[in-house]
């Protein structure tokens, strides 16, 4: 054989690698089309010919409305106290707590307790309407139960009973019923658990100070809820007669003057 026909032989056994290996160059070749344009690639392999990537849906879900579902709900009331109910240690005796509730929102709020020991506890008033920055007194009544073998009760520690005060947003002009908190079970919030604690009746304390003050604010908001309004303007009696202070002095004046002329003609 002429040596110009000879061929080298790394490059004849490079040939028989490609005649084995045919998939080698259906690789190289697609992958050099992808580089070259691949979005026309993507919408090849996907079925997809006139179609833009960047206006496929994206998640609905931002990070605000995420940040949004993991607030807690914001309180509509402040508490006075704000944490625990000061109860003095009386065994056998019914003792009182006071709690001062204000409407911080900006709507009408109802309000109502409840308590782990109903058949031991109750409160005054269970529930009701506040108008915005209006505040009431709710005074908690609790029976002390002697402790058991005559072992003394932990003072200054916190009890077992619990009392939680949940709040729900009404309507303005509507009337407290513990119905409205069944009814609208997703609207109502909780405002606070408060856990009981004991105090000595007879150790002066700040504590005890601050419970015996709201304890006589409490009893004056009641004995003013008790009286009736003022009178304002001119009495209404009857069907709308206005009935005139002066007119009304005229007359029983003239009436006494007829009963003095009769007894001195008698």
């Amino acid at each position: 054989m002429p040596i110009g026909d000879r061929q080298n032989p790394s490059v004849e056994k490079k040939k028989n690698l490609f005649r084995l290996c045919p998939f080698w160059q259906r690789r190289s070749t697609t992958s050099s089309s992808s580089t070259q344009n691949p979005s026309q690639n993507y919408r090849s392999r996907h079925g997809h010919r006139n179609t833009d990537i960047s206006a496929v849906s994206k998640p609905s879900l931002t990070m605000s409305s995420v940040a949004r579902s993991l607030l807690p709900a914001r309180r509509r009331l402040r508490l006075d106290p704000s944490s625990y109910l000061y109860f003095p240690y009386e065994p056998g005796k019914q003792v009182r707590s006071a709690i001062k509730l204000k409407n911080t929102s900006k709507s009408h709020t109802a309000f109502k307790f409840q308590t782990t020991a109903p058949k031991s506890c109750y409160m005054r008033p269970p529930g009701g309407v506040l108008a915005p920055g209006e505040s009431v007194f709710a005074t908690v009544f609790k029976f002390v139960e002697h402790p058991e073998n005559n072992e003394k009760q932990p003072l200054n520690q916190k009890s077992k009973v619990k009392f939680k005060i949940m709040s729900l947003k009404v309507k303005p002009g509507i009337e407290y019923v513990p119905e409205l908190f069944d009814e609208q079970k997703d609207q109502v919030a909780v405002e606070q658990v408060l856990r009981v604690i004991f105090i000595d009746a007879d150790r002066p304390s700040a504590a005890l100070e601050k419970l015996k003050r709201q304890l006589d604010e409490a009893e004056a908001a009641v004995e003013a809820r008790k009286k009736p309004p003022p009178e304002t303007g001119p009495r209404v009696v009857g069907e709308g007669l206005v009935i005139d202070e002066w007119k009304e002095r005229r007359e029983k004046y003239l009436a006494r003057q007829q009963v003095e002329s009769v007894d001195s003609l008698s």
